[in-house]
């Protein structure tokens, strides 16, 4: 199981250096069911892997000039105040709905993610964006990053891409900076009251490192609307994975199966609008 662990923390490492995110959201697991840890240890053993993993990435994407420094260290900065309240906030918490929240939320960010940007507004491809903004999202982001043990990307890649308008590319190696900064806080809050297997954390960090320079050089010869979508659906998948773990089947697939009935719903709707207007494919 120890072999397989340090496997699975490669692919962490891999998701994060392409992807900017998804590194918790692989971590959690990987500690709970395949290296056996409680989830408030795997929780804080995932930001300490998640801080020092990010901060490789966020070297090799700087490198490439894919980082928005000011965004990014403002957003930390935030993100580590609400980080820290959030993982001592998570001590009132129990453990198993620490894990339904972060499934819930994973969820709610993919569906956002593979929808897109609204087409029509304002967009600053390459700008940094407004200060208080930046602050307001980061105290938000924070306080999920210490409470649920996610390092953030799930939630600051979107934010960086969907509301500030950044490309996908350059919210990925921004949002590797806050990633590093929001672990460490969130970190600092749990190590309050939750002992940790150093030994285990430290051999995993070192292989979702390996990992994680591998994914920087790949982001950038990744489409920017693919590198979007992949980033939807793997959330999406990992977060249906959690709640299906956490949760009796009775809870979860009778919303998922009505969730799917008003998705083909809409989809079949969809297609008879484009029909009704003339048409057909163009």
């Amino acid at each position: 199981m120890v072999v397989l662990t340090l496997l699975a923390a490669v692919l962490v490492g891999l998701a994060l250096g392409v992807l900017g995110g998804g590194g918790s959201i692989l971590t959690v697991p990987v500690l709970v069911y395949l290296a056996g840890q409680e989830p408030k240890q795997a929780i804080a053993m995932s930001l300490f892997v998640v801080g020092v993993t990010s901060a490789f990435g966020a070297v090799s994407h700087a490198r490439a000039g894919r980082v928005r420094w000011r965004t990014g260290l403002v957003f930390g900065a935030a993100g580590m105040a609400g980080a820290y309240g959030g993982g001592r906030l998570a001590e009132l918490v129990p453990g198993t709905w620490l894990l339904v929240g972060f499934a819930v939320m994973m969820i709610a960010t993919a569906v956002a993610m593979l929808r897109g940007r609204r087409e029509g507004g304002p967009v600053k491809p390459h700008g940094e964006l407004p200060v208080p903004r930046v602050v307001a999202e980061g105290l938000v982001v924070g306080a999920v990053t210490g409470l649920v043990g996610a390092g953030g990307g799930f939630l600051v890649v979107p934010a960086l891409a969907l509301l500030g308008g950044l490309p996908m590319a350059v919210a990925v190696g921004t949002s590797l900076v806050v990633i590093a900064m929001k672990s460490f806080a969130g970190l600092a809050g749990y190590l309050a009251t939750v002992h940790v297997d150093w030994t285990l954390t430290l051999l995993v960090a070192a292989a979702a490192v390996v990992g994680s320079l591998a994914g920087g050089r790949l982001t950038g010869l990744i489409p920017d609307t693919a590198l979007r979508k992949g980033f939807g659906w793997f959330v999406l998948v990992m977060g249906g994975f959690v709640l299906a773990q956490e949760l009796p089947v009775a809870v979860w697939v009778v919303p998922v199966l009505l969730l799917g009935g008003a998705g083909g719903a809409w989809l079949v709707g969809r297609v008879r609008q484009k029909a009704d207007r003339g048409g057909g494919p163009e």
